[in-house]
């Protein structure tokens, strides 16, 4: 099937924009029946909009259309099983299995 440029109208601002050969094709590719109805100024907002109470909106590379980040770890200390020194996890020790520092756990999963 032959995809020509459209001019539509945003539903959100009012202004016209071009939904280009190239972005019908991929609609089709995806599957997607429905047009854009937001200009993409409009749809990058509601994005942002969207990603709210999840931080920061900007992902992979600063590209605000991309996934957000994740919040950094928290990490936990507790005492190495294999040498007594400091151990820091990203998980809560339970106490019901043996925790190692990450020099420990390395030479551990060596051996197995």
């Amino acid at each position: 099937m032959a995809f020509s440029d459209k001019i539509l109208t945003c539903r959100e601002c009012g202004t016209t924009f071009a939904f280009t050969a190239g972005e019908q094709e991929f609609f089709a590719q995806k599957g997607f029946t429905n047009e854009p109805s937001r200009c993409p100024p409009c749809r990058a907002a509601r994005r942002a909009a969207l990603a709210g109470g999840r931080g920061d909106t900007y992902g992979a590379f600063g590209d605000p259309l991309s996934e957000p980040r994740r919040a950094p770890r928290e990490m936990h200390e507790t005492v190495c099983a294999a040498c007594g020194g400091i151990a820091r996890v990203p998980f809560l020790p339970r106490g019901d299995r043996p925790v190692y520092c990450s020099s420990c756990f390395e030479r551990e999963r060596t051996y197995r």
